[in-house]
């Protein structure tokens, strides 16, 4: 029987990555104080590595949405607390879907009259897109996967995994869970050693 999951980026290629986007931001907002917007839960781990690769002073607060509906509506459960209006705010965004959340959480921030707005993913679907949203700066394009692992999850687990797996078969995977864990710890520390 084939594995439910398979690795998808490992902790190597998305450590490189996501310091190549510092980067880009520390270039992109030179002599600039942009305000860092995670959107929570998932984008905390990339939050934290993306911010210690920029190499400016900057802010740092969250956004966090409730799910939404099949008819695209979303929900705001916390709002940033830092005044906005006249900054360079950066939406920072684990993953980029359908783009209707995104498309909320950027109305609501351009709301506050920023300077400007932009987005950093660090995965891509762009072939889900049901909404046009940009997405400035990106990690990796992915495809229709769903993904576990770097601040991504299950029914609240695997958040804490330090590579990016690609769930193969969702019933299978939903099945086997107990057994998963310690399966996809085993593999991530032998592809990260």
């Amino acid at each position: 029987m084939t594995a439910p999951i398979e690795l998808l980026i490992d902790s190597k290629i998305l450590n490189k990555r996501v310091t190549e986007l510092g980067l880009e931001l520390t270039e992109a907002y030179a002599e600039r104080t942009p305000i860092l917007i995670m959107v929570l839960h998932g984008a905390v781990p990339f939050l934290a590595d993306l911010a210690r690769s920029v190499d400016l002073e900057l802010e740092v607060d969250a956004i966090a949405l409730t799910r939404f509906d099949s008819g695209g509506t979303v929900n705001l459960a916390l709002s940033p607390s830092t005044p906005l209006q006249g900054r360079d705010v950066v939406i920072v965004e684990d993953i980029v879907d359908t783009g209707l959340t995104l498309r909320s959480i950027r109305a609501h921030l351009a709301a506050q009259r920023p300077a400007s707005i932009s987005t950093v993913a660090l995965l891509n679907k762009a072939t889900r897109r049901l909404v046009d949203v940009p997405v400035e700066f990106s990690g990796f394009t992915i495809g229709d996967e769903f993904v576990i692992g770097y601040g991504m999850d299950w029914e609240g687990q695997f958040r804490n995994l330090k590579d990016i797996w690609a769930v193969l078969d969702l019933e299978a995977f939903s099945a086997e869970v107990p057994s998963v864990p310690g399966q996809v710890w085993a593999d991530s520390d032998r592809v990260g050693a």
